[in-house]
């Protein structure tokens, strides 16, 4: 049983640390520039990809939005028509 974690987890704990180095290394490059405007420049260019990153399309999330909410309002109705269809007190 022992062997069979140790095989499964090992490949699992090395891809964990080969995907989490890259973004580290980027991070840290700026650090060591000695130069200031170089390295702000380079925290600036970090700071614009990370909010690309994370910014959705805002068109996209709209519509994303309306259909979600379309969505939890057909659901509510099929709940309320199943229970006015349950007899209560019979």
């Amino acid at each position: 049983m022992d062997s069979i974690v140790v095989k499964f987890a090992l490949p699992a704990l090395a891809a964990l640390a080969i995907s989490t180095a890259p973004a580290a290394a980027v991070e840290q490059n700026c650090r060591f520039i000695q130069a200031k405007p170089e390295r702000e420049a380079c925290y600036k260019r970090q700071e614009d990809e990370l909010a690309a990153k994370h910014k959705p399309a805002p068109a996209a999330a709209e519509n994303n939005t309306l259909e979600t909410l379309r969505q939890m309002r057909q659901d509510d109705d099929a709940v309320y028509r199943s229970i006015n269809n349950i007899c209560r007190g019979c």
